[in-house]
């Protein structure tokens, strides 16, 4: 006569049985891959170590020009004009954002007809433009057509190098800009303006407190691209012609000592330094916009079993009366 076990003491023999089993995980190798980086490192300490037996690279021209005073005036005026040229690119940017969304056909196409020049002709080419314009515009005047003009203002703004170098730069950033402004608008969902109105909210309040939140989270990243590649933008200048720049100053100093390769590299490391700088800003700015686009538990850590904490993570927005 066979006698079963009761179901309820078949199951914890059977749990104690599964937990017993420990699951040896053995990692893969990838031997190529290890290959690959030594290859690489060894590259790259050969480059290092050839370049720095050649003369030809002028290492002490380098260390004597670094820090010239020449040099780091330039270095910040190279540093003002992106500050400067994005701040008006931003601004414009946005205007144009604005004017390609809006239901007005004749708004839309002067700004769809603006990015069309400028996005569509070269900056060197555009920088050439603004330096003549003094020349083909000496004088603004307003008035009618063929009959004596009302007002005649001289053209002082364009003699101005730097300033034209501002405008030259900011107009063609702003063809960029108003894109990346647009697509982070229109990555909001429609419901959420839907949302803030039937909470009686005004149109300057939902931008300032829901839409423009989540946009910026896809407008800080490719903002802080083109202001890195803003800042390189800027040895373009010399096209104006502007020549007080990093690399128009550097490029004038090697022409009088005949030493181009050192003046290069040492332009270069100053463009790294800002550069560098502006990724860890970018970086962190990033982080302080993505905040709460992360994964939770769905509930405290405490009554979660850790072998199941995975599939209990559910994303932001997913919980009852989030956006799903």
């Amino acid at each position: 006569m066979t006698v079963s076990k009761p179901v309820a003491d078949v199951q914890p023999a059977a749990n104690e049985q599964a937990q017993g089993e420990a699951i040896v995980a053995v990692p893969l190798r990838h031997p190529w891959r290890i290959s690959i980086a030594v290859v690489l490192v060894l590259m790259l300490a050969l480059f290092v170590v050839d370049a720095a037996q050649r003369p030809d690279y002028g290492w002490a021209d380098v260390g004597k020009y670094l820090f010239d005073r020449r040099i780091s005036q330039a270095a910040w005026v190279t540093l003002s004009l992106t500050i400067y040229a994005m701040v008006g690119a931003i601004v414009l940017g946005l205007l144009l954002a604005i004017m390609r969304l809006s239901p007005n056909p004749v708004v839309k196409s002067i700004a769809w007809l603006y990015l069309w020049i400028f996005r569509g002709t070269p900056v060197y080419v555009q920088l050439v433009f603004w330096g003549i314009v003094a020349l083909i515009y000496p004088v603004f005047t307003i008035g009618i057509p063929f009959m004596d003009p009302w007002v005649s203002i001289p053209n002082d703004v364009f003699t101005n190098l730097y300033i034209t170098a501002v405008i030259g730069l900011a107009l063609n950033e702003a063809a960029y800009m108003s894109e990346i402004v647009r697509a982070g608008l229109l990555s909001v969902d429609e419901g959420q303006e839907e949302a803030s109105t039937a909470l009686a909210m005004s149109w300057g309040q939902t931008m300032r407190y829901v839409v423009v939140p989540q946009a910026m989270k896809i407008i800080i990243p490719p903002t802080g691209n083109e202001v890195i590649s803003m800042l390189k933008t800027t040895s373009l200048v010399a096209a104006i012609p502007l020549s007080i720049d990093l690399y128009g100053v550097s490029r004038g100093i090697s022409a009088v000592t005949f030493t181009p390769v050192p003046l290069l590299i040492v332009a270069s490391i100053w463009y790294l330094l800002f550069t560098s700088v502006l990724m860890v800003g970018q970086h962190f700015i990033e982080k302080r916009f993505s905040r709460g686009t992360g994964r939770r538990q769905a509930g405290p850590a405490s009554d979660i079993d850790p072998s199941v904490a995975k599939v209990t993570e559910v994303p932001l927005g997913n919980e009852v009366g989030g956006k799903g």
